[in-house]
């Protein structure tokens, strides 16, 4: 019996790099992406396995309900959230329209789909999800500076890295396997639908992201980072993240104390 996978975002770039994967190594595919040709298109060209397609907007309830119940209904090996918007902004700048899609698509989507799919998941003692964040999810303290500012598109990228790392815990001997993969910048049409020309800044391939959070996994990292040398580089940030969170104590600090 051939395994399963869920790609969301699987029209292009990532998405569609893990889709072509999964294909490649056997597995039945359900790939969900907005533009129901580029589905087709996609399920045409992969005739050796069984992809079903689903045309859904992640931004909607309708479609957060539509893929939820695959997630439910299906005996998924692997689910990967995947989807994303590119709204780069300001929050004084970011029309509430857009604010409200970006949520919807990186923290509310994958976390109804992650609840849908990890009880059966749970039940056949295997599985894996798989959440595409980025390495934008670290650049919160960066100053003005460094990059244009994106307090939401940041804040829903770290939203995935910490959920990801506490289910991570909460599955530990259940034989499912909870990962988040943080990309830097990526050779997709992600910038582009922006408007922005990315031709000059060097990218990494769809191809070798897939590669290193697959690989991640059979390493056995929560949280993957393919464009980062040095692992001990992340290690030191989840140790210092732990070391504050063990430090805490119900007597007011020092420091706020008044002289």
């Amino acid at each position: 019996m051939s395994k399963l996978a869920l790609v969301t975002g699987a029209t292009s770039g990532i998405g569609k790099a893990f889709a072509e994967r999964f294909a490649a190594d056997g597995y039945d595919l359900v790939i969900v992406g907005r533009r129901q040709d580029r589905l087709a298109e996609f399920a045409s060209n992969h005739p050796h396995v069984t992809v079903r397609t689903v045309a859904a907007d992640l931004s909607t309830e309708d479609g957060i309900n539509t893929v939820a119940a695959y997630c439910a209904d299906e005996p998924l090996d692997m689910l990967v959230n995947n989807a994303g918007v590119s709204h780069y902004m300001p929050l004084a700048d970011l029309p509430a329209d857009k604010a409200r899609e970006l949520v919807n698509v990186k923290v509310l989507a994958p976390t109804q789909l992650m609840r849908a799919a990890v009880g059966g998941m749970q039940q056949r003692g295997t599985g894996t999800i798989i959440n595409v964040a980025g390495m934008i999810a670290f650049s919160g303290p960066a100053d003005t500076s460094v990059m244009p500012r994106r307090a939401v598109y940041a804040g829903t990228l770290a939203h995935l890295v910490a959920m990801t790392q506490t289910l991570s815990a909460e599955l530990e001997g259940t034989g499912v396997k909870a990962h988040v993969v943080c990309p830097g910048v990526v050779a997709t049409e992600f910038h582009s639908s922006q408007g922005l020309d990315m031709s000059a800044v060097p990218r990494m391939s769809p191809q070798d992201l897939v590669t290193g959070a697959l690989r991640g996994l059979e390493l056995g990292e929560v949280v993957s980072a393919p464009g980062v040398e040095d692992y001990q580089l992340l290690s030191s940030v989840f140790a210092a993240d732990l070391a504050a969170f063990g430090g805490q104590s119900p007597e007011l600090a020092t420091r706020y104390r008044a002289n």
